[in-house]
C-alpha cells in the first residue's frame, strides 16, 4: 500500500519560496504519476503540477502556477518535491501529494485518477 508523507510547508511573505517535499513508500516509484494539489475551504481540490516518474515528457502545471513552480522527482530518495517560487496571496491552500499508478492519459491534474494522497500541509503567503 502506498503511502505518502508532505513536509516544508509554512508562512511565507508575498514574493517569497517554499519547498515542499513527499516522501513514498510502499511499491515501486518510478510506476507512478506524483501530482501536487491544493484546496482551500469552501473549494474543490486543484491540481498544481504532476509528472510521470517513470519517463520524461509527463510534466504538467495548471496555469496559475506555470512558471512559478516546478514538479521534480528523486528516485534514489523516492521523494517528490514542490519548488515554489514568486509566492502570491492567492496560492495560500493545504497542499496534498498523491500517486496515481502509470501515465494519467488525461488526467494529470485530475484528482480522481489519483488513488493515493499524503495528509497535507499548509502553505500560507501573508501579503
Amino acid at each position: 500500500q502506498v503511502q505518502l508523507l508532505e513536509s516544508g510547508g509554512g508562512s511565507v511573505q508575498d514574493g517569497g519560496s517554499l519547498r515542499l517535499s513527499c516522501t513514498f513508500s510502499g511499491d515501486t516509484y518510478a510506476r507512478y504519476t506524483m501530482g501536487w494539489f491544493r484546496q482551500v475551504p469552501g473549494k474543490e481540490r486543484e491540481g498544481v503540477a504532476s509528472t510521470y516518474i517513470g519517463g520524461d515528457g509527463y510534466t504538467f502545471y495548471s496555469d496559475s502556477v506555470k512558471g512559478r513552480f516546478t514538479i521534480s522527482g528523486d528516485s534514489a530518495k523516492k521523494t517528490t518535491y514542490l519548488q515554489m517560487n514568486d509566492l502570491k496571496s492567492e496560492d495560500t491552500a493545504m497542499y496534498y501529494c498523491a500517486a496515481g499508478w502509470g501515465i494519467l492519459w488525461g488526467g494529470y491534474l485530475t484528482p480522481r485518477y489519483y488513488d493515493s494522497w499524503g495528509q497535507g500541509t499548509q502553505v500560507t503567503v501573508l501579503a
